[in-house]
């Protein structure tokens, strides 16, 4: 934004130094006045014949000069002084100056790292210190993620592409198997479209927020992947309390579903159990999802939420998803200021725990 020139701080502070400085020299001699020459005569007073009072004009004659002197030098003293001592208070707000104009070209990995004792330049050194990492922190998962995603979508595509030019120089081949495949590639390129639509919306909170019981959300949920669960001989099971909370009821079942499906497809064969429940906390209501399956260490289970990331392996079966799952719930809970946490179960599996702030508002039926 332009802006008309006008005055540096550094000239402000030294003129108010030295204009407050010429103040109190002013008062003093103001002082002086009142308190001593306005007791002395007007005239001379010859005392006896030796001792000679003078009168108050002999007194303004001599003083006058010398305090005119002691006037300029007070200014002359105030303005070197002040300019001096400007420069010393400003150099930490330069720095920080010159730090916000390197950001601002795009290098975000420069710190100010202002030495000294805390105090207000201090304290905003440090805190643009730490907003620096943090935009440097998202500037690289965003970079990381957008190399993935866009990893991911060429992935499909060129299968596409490659489907496309084997049926254009095989004439003879089978149609109804291509268009099969073809569906099967395209479905997965929209599925992995609308989860990168869906994280983006989370990411920034463009939604309208709503009283929700998070229990009723959770058994939509489990009703809606309950055949699936069938289907690979899996169990669901679920309880919990009403659990109100403000936020978007679609973004919200979209959380759950994304950690039941997860729960289901990364389980045992066959005799495996998903548990779903809701509690209520003094401050905040949770929903935990938790599962059999493998044996999962803490070092692999803190990379789970990172985009593109399926467990193990990143390997595609039957309603693998796009890697996105954990990814999208994470944006969510962050979105509704809640806290994810993710523990391995000892026996096996992963238990999965969500804490939203909780509504005190009843909700109604």
């Amino acid at each position: 934004m332009d802006r008309a020139p006008g005055l540096s701080v550094r000239l402000k502070l030294t003129l108010s130094y030295a204009g407050f400085l010429m103040l109190a020299g002013v008062l003093l001699l103001a002082v002086v006045w009142v308190f001593l020459l306005r007791y002395v005569p007007d005239r001379a007073v010859l005392l006896g014949p030796g001792p000679f009072m003078p009168s108050r004009s002999d007194l303004l004659r001599a003083f006058a000069p010398k305090a005119t002197m002691a006037l300029a030098f007070l200014l002359v003293f105030g303005l070197l002084g002040g300019w001096i001592l400007a420069d010393r208070m400003l150099t930490p707000l330069t720095r920080i100056t010159d730090a916000t104009r390197m950001a601002a070209t795009g290098s975000l990995s420069h710190r100010i790292r202002l030495q000294g004792r805390k105090d207000e330049f201090r304290e905003l050194a440090d805190a643009f210190d730490s907003m620096l990492a943090r935009l440097e922190a998202q500037v690289a998962e965003q970079q990381r993620f957008a190399a993935n995603a866009s990893h991911e979508l060429r992935t499909p595509l060129a299968i596409t592409q490659t489907l496309l030019d084997v049926a254009r120089t095989d004439p003879n081949r089978d149609n109804g198997e291509l268009v099969d495949r073809l569906h099967t590639v395209n479905s997965r390129a929209i599925d992995l479209t609308e989860a990168l639509l869906v994280l983006s919306r989370a990411d920034q909170r463009s939604f309208i927020r709503e009283h929700v019981d998070l229990s009723l959300i959770a058994e939509e949920a489990t009703e809606t992947l309950l055949p699936l669960a069938e289907k690979r001989g899996l169990s669901i099971e679920t309880s919990g309390d009403m659990s109100p909370t403000i936020g978007s009821h679609a973004l919200l079942l979209q959380l759950t579903t994304n950690l039941v499906h997860n729960a289901i497809v990364h389980n045992v064969p066959e005799d495996g159990t998903v548990w779903v429940t809701t509690s209520v906390l003094p401050t905040s209501v949770a929903l935990t999802v938790e599962n059999t399956g493998e044996k999962l260490t803490p070092q692999l289970v803190a990379t789970l939420v990172e985009p593109f990331q399926r467990g193990t392996q990143r390997i595609r079966t039957d309603h693998a998803g796009v890697g996105l799952g954990l990814a999208i719930v994470k944006s969510i809970t962050d979105a509704h200021d809640g806290t994810l946490t993710l523990t391995p179960r000892s026996a096996g599996g992963i238990r999965v725990t969500v804490e939203l702030p909780r509504c005190s508002r009843a909700l109604r039926s």
